[in-house]
């Protein structure tokens, strides 16, 4: 590097210093205190966090406090008020420190976690590298070693009684994390929108009530369910009882799906099932169980109880000693900026038959509330950039039912036909996976494999789609070539994802937009619910379980589905006079009722009638042993 080169750069660094400056100075005038902090403490399967300590660090004063459990109380420690900035990594660990503590929450909360992800969205940064060390590293500023880290994480987890020499390390090192926020702050903060990054932050702390309050269990069957031996007997005693086509074979070593019988089942029942491109196999991937499963209802049994025998050997669900399920739901962690609870930990999971465990206490209730087809009606109504008053796809969701109708203008379903017709909700159901896939760049061949039909009608339907809904179509192909030009994509709110970095497919980018947008709005409607007061205790893709007495649950019902409305208004609003908005459906449960979802009620009904079995045999032996 030359002379001169060495004095531009010096020059750069030194105007890069001068704005961070200015911008500290511009977040000072709005918040005349700011706090940084971090907690650590003893988390447990299920329970709520035990809060071992806190540090924070006062940027107006430059004052750094360290308070040991016994120094906490019920209070904030610091003013949380309007004037005041809490800045924290992954604010939704604080927000459940404080909560268990009895402490509120503070009004204005900077989370530098979905910041850091908003900044390296789609850029190839591993999941794993986006936490508080790999963010100080990906700015070259320096970290705890990981090894230290890991450390100090296992001694607190260990748990109580810590000695004096122990308490100080491990104040030392969460003093070290409050530290690092600093540096990373200055960072980031050129880069930082402040109010969609409050609305961020307020999103998180809303998502970690949910954490706190956790999703109510039955408590009499999720324990059986949850002891290994019994579940085991479960697993292998269900296989012939739930698998009625002979699929999987027994031998010594127990129950193994059979390749050959499972093809030959899916030619019997006329599934063209998908193959591997390079062998030729059939493609027994999970992703393609589960969209064939979409278009034909006779293989999600097959497809759960694949599932089960897979991924379920044990029942990990982590449930607390009050019979509630928590787990972090990991806000912000997909490339569509939605919540990435680990599955196994998380009553909704992908075995549905496992939501019948949600039970509603005594003199309460839930609800769970899902916007209507929210994708097809967001696709509507991004591309509705004119405000085009005679926009099909808009006038189809507005019909009420866009998938049975859609049917009715191709000729698949009579014109006089309802989901109760014999054979309609069949079609209906194919129609959907051709609405929603097709809208993602499925191809003729993958779309003939998923609804059991030629390519030629395949390609019919797909020309239906182009032309009924060509204005959609437009808009796909303009968000397309304009993400790839300019190498970024992002939505109203913010939320960023770069374009061609990685390994990114044109189909991916056409979903990025409805699904980053419904985020959006799902965030934006759980924000508005907790301020409102309403206990929401699950986000669920696009819908939320609420938690109420039971003599209010209609009147939260209500007020919560208008939120989501006013929501969908809020970031759709494609016409003039911004009355668009998507539907909200609800079903209530009352205790001593249980959540159901059709998808799995044969399944969970073979799971009680073996625990029912179970049960009998080991009274009868205790009766036996008696006498």
């Amino acid at each position: 590097m030359t002379g001169a080169d060495n004095t531009n750069l010096l020059d750069r660094l030194f105007e890069q210093d001068l704005r961070t400056r200015e911008l500290l100075n511009q977040l000072f005038g709005r918040f005349p205190r700011i706090i940084l902090e971090d907690f650590e403490f003893i988390s447990a399967p299920g329970e709520r966090p035990d809060v071992v300590c806190m540090v924070f660090h006062d940027l107006s004063t430059g004052q750094t406090t360290r308070l040991w459990r016994d120094q906490l109380t019920d209070q904030l420690p610091y003013d949380g008020g309007n004037d005041t900035l809490v800045v924290s990594f992954v604010f939704n660990a604080e927000s459940c420190s404080h909560l268990s503590l009895g402490q509120p929450l503070p009004k204005n909360v900077l989370d530098l976690s979905p910041e850091f992800k908003c900044q390296v969205n789609g850029k190839g940064i591993p999941r794993k590298n986006q936490g508080l060390i790999g963010a100080l590293q990906y700015f070259g500023l320096s970290s705890i070693a990981p090894k230290r880290k890991d450390a100090m994480r296992e001694r607190i987890m260990k748990g109580w009684p810590f000695t004096a020499e122990e308490q100080r390390q491990i104040l030392d090192y969460c003093a070290e994390d409050v530290e690092a926020l600093h540096e990373l702050l200055l960072k980031l903060l050129p880069k930082i929108d402040l109010p969609i990054a409050l609305h961020r932050g307020e999103a998180v702390a809303a998502l970690a009530r949910s954490e706190q309050a956790g999703v109510p269990i039955d408590m009499e069957i999720f324990p059986q369910l949850a002891d290994k031996k019994t579940w085991r007997e479960v697993r292998d005693s269900m296989v012939p009882l739930v698998d009625v086509h002979g699929i999987y074979v027994c031998d010594k070593d127990g129950w193994h799906f059979n390749l050959t019988n499972f093809e030959q089942w899916t030619i019997s029942e006329g599934i063209n099932w998908p193959r591997k491109e390079d062998t030729g196999k059939l493609d027994m991937r999970r992703k393609t169980f589960e969209s064939m499963a979409k278009a034909y209802s006779q293989i999600e049994p097959l497809r759960q109880l694949r599932y089960i025998r897979d991924k379920l050997r044990t029942i990990q669900l982590s449930v607390g000693r009050d019979g509630r399920n928590r787990t972090v739901l990991w806000p912000f962690s997909s490339k569509t900026s939605r919540t990435q609870p680990k599955a196994k930990h998380w009553i909704f999971s992908p075995s549905v038959w496992l939501r019948f465990l949600i039970r509603p206490e005594p003199e309460k209730a839930l609800a769970y509330i899902d916007y209507s087809s929210m994708e097809f009606g967001a696709a509507a109504a991004l591309s509705n950039g004119h405000c085009d008053p005679s926009n099909p796809m808009l006038d189809l969701y507005r019909s009420g039912d866009p998938y049975l109708n859609f049917g009715k203008i191709i000729g698949l379903i009579p014109s006089d036909a309802t989901r109760k017709t014999p054979g309609v909700e069949v079609i209906r159901d194919r129609l959907k996976v051709l609405c929603l896939g097709v809208q993602y760049g499925m191809q003729t061949s993958t779309l003939a494999t998923r609804l059991g039909v030629s390519d030629i009608e395949a390609h019919e339907m797909l020309l239906h789609h182009r032309g009924l809904f060509s204005q959609y179509w437009r808009w796909s192909e303009d968000w397309l070539h304009h993400s790839l030009n300019t190498g970024v994509m992002h939505t109203v709110f913010g939320w960023e994802c770069a374009t061609g970095i990685t390994e990114f497919s044109e189909r991916s980018i056409r979903n990025w937009p409805i699904q980053a947008i419904c985020a959006d709005m799902f965030r934006l409607a759980y924000v508005w619910g907790t301020r409102h007061g309403l206990t929401l205790i699950a986000p669920v893709h696009d819908a939320v379980l609420l938690e109420s007495p039971e003599d209010r649950i209609e009147a939260d019902v209500a007020l919560m589905q208008e939120i989501m409305r006013r929501a969908s208004r809020v970031i759709l609003n494609p016409t003039a006079d911004g009355t668009f908005e998507l539907r909200t459906d609800a079903k209530i449960i009352r205790y001593p009722d249980r959540f159901t979802d059709s998808r799995g009620t044969a399944l969970w009904e073979t799971v009680l009638k073996l625990l029912a079995e179970r049960g009998e045999q080991v009274a009868q032996v205790v009766k036996e042993r008696a006498s």
